[in-house]
């Protein structure tokens, strides 16, 4: 029989970070157990610095707003208004459109994928870099800036956390942490880059090309 279809959730307002954790692991247990579809869960946090498991304490530059552990892969990362937070619940003991079984590379790559095609629909043209996790947009003046961050975390095969897309944050936010643990390049927005995009057109373009993606 074949799996209950994707659920996609867009949370209204602000949702703390603690809370997210706690709803994401009830989620991958219940997914787990046959009991709840997978998911995607649009969100967005109070603004929160978030330390993955390869956080460096030296990172945290000013802890201007609450710190979290976030038992995810990465490093630092900061969550705020106007940041899409997307939180992906899937099993990944069976293939999603391209990506096959139980293949956690190819799973990372495809939220890659999934975000630089959301950027294209957006007139943003974002890019890979060699041994950088996140998607980048290079500037006219030459200077790389990081526009979307990835950190994921699977257990028993179920992966939770996901992507967090820069669409109008308030940038100097970030200059609490080192994020990612990158101090040579900058940190941009669609709205720093002139995309004058609503948080409804963004989630749009993200599920559209999470079938592409995905299937």
């Amino acid at each position: 029989m074949p799996p209950p279809p994707l659920e996609w959730r867009v949370e209204p307002g602000l949702t703390d970070y603690p809370a997210a954790l706690g709803a994401m692991q009830a989620r991958v247990a219940a997914i787990r157990a046959g009991t709840a579809p997978e998911q995607v869960w649009l969100v967005e946090h109070p603004p929160s610095y978030t330390a993955g498991t390869s956080a460096d304490a030296a990172d945290l530059v000013d802890p201007r707003f609450p710190v979290y552990e976030a038992g995810r892969g990465g490093q630092w990362t900061y969550h705020g208004p106007g940041q899409r937070t997307a939180y992906a619940l899937l099993d990944l003991q069976r293939p999603h459109g391209g990506v096959p079984a139980r293949d956690i590379r190819a799973y990372v790559i495809g939220l890659e994928e999934w975000m630089i095609r959301s950027l294209a629909r957006l007139g943003v043209q974002g890019e890979r870099r060699e041994g950088r996790v996140g998607i980048w947009v290079a500037g006219a003046d030459g200077r790389e800036s990081k526009i979307g961050a990835i950190g994921v975390r699977v257990t028993r095969w179920v992966s939770w956390h996901g992507i967090a897309l820069n669409v109008a944050p308030d940038l100097s936010h970030f200059a609490g942490i080192v994020p990612c643990g990158i101090r040579q390049h900058g940190v941009t927005s669609l709205q720093a880059l002139g995309v004058a995009a609503t948080m409804a057109e963004v989630d749009a373009a993200l599920r559209a090309c999470w079938m592409e993606v995905f299937g």
